[in-house]
């Protein structure tokens, strides 16, 4: 799976973003996705995943109720939005796949099978 990432840039805290992942190669609806962040001199750590089907989604605490992950697999994309954004905000977010046909979501990085390259997210005060 190619997974190519969009949407990042500058925004105001609390402003909104929305990220875009776009995957090819694949039988997309065969992958959980899942959106994480990495934040300089700290762990990549999830924001977001969601199951194939959208029936399981997680949310990391930190992002719960300003965040939205959502995925249309006849466009083979997934989609982030971020609203009230914060400072703390401020990172690299990727997009990654999972092959998972049965339904899960999992939270650790090493789970994940494929990548996209990153978009920066930078969110002032």
């Amino acid at each position: 799976v190619q997974l190519q990432a969009s949407g990042g840039g500058l925004v105001q805290a609390g402003g909104s973003l929305r990220l875009s992942c776009t995957a090819s190669g694949r039988t997309f609806s065969n992958y959980a996705m899942g959106w994480f962040r990495q934040a300089p001199g700290k762990e990549r750590e999830l924001v977001a995943a969601i199951s194939w089907n959208a029936v399981n989604i997680r949310y990391a605490d930190s992002v719960k109720d300003r965040f939205t992950i959502s995925r249309d697999n006849a466009k083979n994309t997934v989609l982030l939005q971020m609203n009230s954004l914060k400072p703390e905000d401020t990172a690299v977010y990727y997009c990654a796949a999972d092959y998972s046909p049965v339904g899960r979501v999992r939270n650790d990085p090493k789970e994940y099978d494929y990548w996209g390259q990153g978009t920066l997210v930078t969110v002032s005060s």
